[in-house]
C-alpha cells in the first residue's frame, strides 16, 4: 500500500486525496477478477487424469474455482464495506445499484475463466501468458489512479477494458455516492451476457475433445 501511494501519489502524481480507500476498492475489486481467471486457466489441465477417467461436463472445474473464489471475495468485500464506513464512507441510496454491478463482473469473471480453462489445453503456453496480462490488466484497470488524469487518446484506449468502467462504477457507488452511467450500464450488461454465452458455447464445443487434448501434451 505504502509503495503504491508513493510511486502514484507522490512520484507520478496521479492520486487522490482519498488515495487510501480509492486504491483498495480497485485492488478488492481487481483481485477477485484476477484470481479467478487465474484459477479457472489451470482447473482442466490440473485435472486431466479425471478427465481421462471419467466422462462429465468439463464446465464443472472451473466453475469450482468461481464458487470458491466468489466466496472468498464476499468476505473480503464485506470486510472492504466495514473498513469504508468507518473511513467515513456510510451506506448510501445508490447501493442499490450494487448488486447488479457484481453480478456484471461476476459474468465477466465467469466467461474470461471459462475461455482460459478451454484455450490453454489447446494452447499450452497461454499459461505462461496469462499471469503477464493480469499484471499487465491491472495497471491499464484505472486501480492506481483517476482515468480521467490521463490525455484523452489514453482513455479512449482504455474504454475497451471493461474492468475500468466496473472498478469506476464501484467507486462512485462506494465512496461518491453517485449511481453509474445508465447507457454504459446497459451496454456492459449486455456485452457480459454475451460473452458468457460465447464462453459457455466455447465450453460445450470443446468439452468432447479435451481428454484427447490433454493425452497429447
Amino acid at each position: 500500500m505504502a509503495i503504491y501511494y508513493f510511486i502514484f501519489a507522490v512520484v507520478f502524481q496521479r492520486g487522490t486525496d482519498d488515495f487510501v480507500p480509492f486504491l483498495l476498492v480497485g485492488l478488492v475489486v481487481w483481485q477477485w477478477f484476477a484470481q479467478c481467471v487465474s484459477h479457472c486457466s489451470a482447473a482442466i489441465t490440473q485435472n486431466h487424469a479425471l478427465i481421462s477417467q471419467v466422462n462429465f461436463p468439463k464446465v464443472v472445474l472451473p466453475s469450482i474455482n468461481i464458487v470458491m473464489d466468489t466466496f472468498k471475495f464476499s468476505i473480503v468485500f464485506m470486510l472492504l464495506l466495514i473498513g469504508l464506513w468507518i473511513m467515513g464512507y456510510p451506506p448510501t441510496w445508490s447501493y442499490i445499484y450494487l448488486p447488479l454491478i457484481l453480478l456484471i463482473q461476476l459474468l465477466l469473471n465467469y466467461a474470461c475463466g471459462l475461455i482460459a480453462s478451454a484455450l490453454i489445453p489447446f494452447v499450452p503456453d497461454l499459461s505462461n501468458l496469462i499471469p503477464h496480462l493480469l499484471r499487465l490488466g491491472m495497471y491499464g484497470s484505472g486501480i492506481l489512479y483517476t482515468v480521467s488524469s490521463l490525455p484523452e487518446n489514453i482513455q479512449d484506449i482504455l474504454a475497451y477494458n471493461p474492468m475500468v468502467w466496473i472498478i469506476e462504477s464501484y467507486r462512485d457507488i462506494l465512496m461518491y455516492n453517485q449511481i453509474p452511467n445508465v447507457s454504459s450500464l446497459a451496454i456492459y450488461t449486455c456485452a457480459a451476457i454475451s460473452l458468457y454465452a460465447l464462453a459457455r458455447l466455447i465450453m460445450r464445443k470443446l468439452n468432447p475433445v479435451f481428454a484427447r487434448a490433454l493425452m497429447q501434451q
